[in-house]
């Protein structure tokens, strides 16, 4: 029998020893006075004198971390709320029946506390316990060690398991919570009013993506998962929610990576009355706000490389850097690739052509073709040359018009639009721009996105007549905007993987055996 089943067996074993004492195995509820938060902010500077005299009276409850028996007196340390506390459990103190509970308990059990605080001879705040009180049992041995890459899948396969053993990981949720909190209060401040918007839709739309698609059996209709909730927030606006946001969760039927989970959440506003500017002036203020909140400070740690190897940086979350996309190329143009690429090389597709083969003959080949608009090309250009040197926060703005289908043409170049992006540690964290709200120019961009589609673009835009229609209705001038939550918690925390930063990160299936092991386990 392999040792976590027989592990579980015991563990069963002791359940039925914990009921024979008369205690209840699932329990519903225990009543306490303090947490243990509370009670380490405050009596963790009072003297062992004063807590004798006093003699604080606790009832608490958690989990049992660590745990020793020695003769008829033990030690254990209970973790509760990322907190840890240690107890002092005697025969004498709690009775016979007490401490046969107290020898049949294992790590990760859940218990319930009740006596008075005082400190060990080593100094260790301590409850002396009078009563214990049993919770709930552990059938299911805690790791001994859940760090190194090894365990990097099984730490996100079991979250849960993740979450006990590593305190630091709970952090990195908490901050993520501090985060969002932030962010709704700066909108709000902003004068953004929060609205939630359908997440099963019948066009995909608001963004250039391949959706997740699902069917409704009542209505007979094939639904899209949500890709990005922009054409239903524009509506709003057309409705009279001059700045009106939500905090939604989007879904992608595209590949894993350090960057990119299926399922994300993202952060999207627009704001009547402004442009691209706008609104790129109110997403500066929410990210330096939400690093505040964070870290307690506009700067936050972001390490590159392997181990070993490894450059610390200083994002400076106070301080931006700003340039057009033509503008970044030509700034990290690599000098193997000969004299740096001019304004002039842009407006023609023979110039940006002689750009790609410049490029490709000095570096690692970049995928061109022939066929695809011009614009497309430059913003492929750009990834290629200077995504990758974008560690601190900057802004890149004024993008081609072929890959930016809902954002307004620049009154002076109708080849470029009033669109920017925001980036920091070499990736893309948030989009926004000038909203397009001419209707007919609004049918052109989709007809030409339906055009992409029949060169086998599964991901170019669909035709949204409901959504031309709100346009015919009008729509006031507007700047929106949409910022990755996950990719800024990366940032923020220096986690290197998006996996870090979602509690439950989709993951492909267990093995076979893995799986029927567990229910051999779950059926002992």
């Amino acid at each position: 029998m392999p040792l976590d089943e027989e592990i579980y067996r015991i563990r069963r074993d002791k359940l039925k020893q914990i009921e024979a004492l008369g205690q209840p195995t699932y329990r519903t509820k225990y009543e306490f006075t303090h947490t243990i938060e509370q009670i380490l902010t405050s009596y963790s500077n009072k003297t062992a004198e004063e807590l004798e005299k006093a003699r604080v009276e606790v009832r608490v409850a958690g989990r049992i971390m660590a745990i020793r028996l020695m003769g008829k007196a033990g030690f254990a340390h209970l973790r509760q709320g990322g907190q840890k506390l240690q107890i002092y459990v005697k025969k004498d103190a709690v009775g016979d029946k007490g401490f046969e509970l107290y020898k049949l308990l294992d790590l990760g059990d859940h218990i319930g506390a009740s006596g008075y605080l005082f400190r060990t001879r080593t100094g260790e705040l301590t409850i002396h316990v009078e009563e214990l009180t049993f919770l709930s049992k552990d059938l299911l041995p805690l790791p001994e060690k859940w760090h190194g890459l090894t365990d990097v899948e099984l730490r996100y396969r079991h979250r849960y398991v993740d979450l006990v053993m590593n305190p630091e990981v709970r952090e990195v949720f908490l901050k993520r919570s501090r985060m969002i909190q932030s962010m709704r209060r700066t909108m709000e401040w902003h004068g953004f009013v929060e609205v939630e918007t359908p997440m099963m839709q019948p066009i995909a739309g608001g963004a250039v993506a391949r959706p997740f698609v699902t069917h409704h059996n009542t209505l007979d209709m094939d639904l899209y998962l949500r890709i990005a909730p922009e054409l239903y927030l524009k509506r709003l606006v057309v409705g009279g929610f001059d700045r009106v946001y939500e905090i939604n969760r989007n879904f992608r039927n595209e590949g894993l990576g350090w960057r990119w989970n299926p399922e994300f959440t993202m952060l999207e506003a627009y704001q009547a009355y402004t442009d691209y500017q706008g609104i790129m002036k109110v997403t500066q203020e929410v990210i330096t706000e939400a690093a505040k909140a964070v870290n307690g400070t506009t700067k936050s740690k972001w390490t590159v490389g392997e181990e070993g190897s490894q450059v610390v940086h200083e994002l400076d979350w106070a301080h931006w850097q700003r340039m057009t996309m033509r503008e970044a190329i030509i700034k990290f143009w690599p000098e193997r690739a000969g004299a740096k690429a001019e304004m002039i090389d842009f407006a023609s597709a023979e110039g940006v052509k002689k750009l790609v083969d410049r490029f490709n003959a000095a570096h690692s080949h970049m995928a061109y073709d022939p066929n695809q608009p011009t614009g497309k090309t430059i913003a492929a250009l750009f990834e290629a040359v200077a995504e990758e040197q974008l560690t601190q926060p900057t802004i890149i703005y004024e993008f081609p018009t072929a890959v930016s289908p809902l954002s307004k043409r620049k009154p002076d170049e109708p080849d470029w639009t009033e669109r920017f992006e925001i980036f920091a540690g070499q990736m893309e964290i948030s989009n926004g721009f000038s909203e397009l709200n001419d209707p007919e120019d609004q049918r052109r961009r989709f007809e030409a996105q339906l055009k992409e589609r029949e060169r086998g673009d599964e991901e170019a835009h669909q035709m949204d007549e409901d959504y031309i229609r709100a346009l015919s209705y009008g729509m006031p001038p507007a700047g929106g905007v949409g910022v990755g939550i996950d990719r800024v918690c990366m940032l923020l925390t220096d986690s290197h993987t998006i996996r870090d930063v979602i509690l439950f990160p989709l993951l492909r299936p267990e093995k076979a055996a893995t799986t029927e092991a567990g229910s051999s386990a779950a059926k002992e």
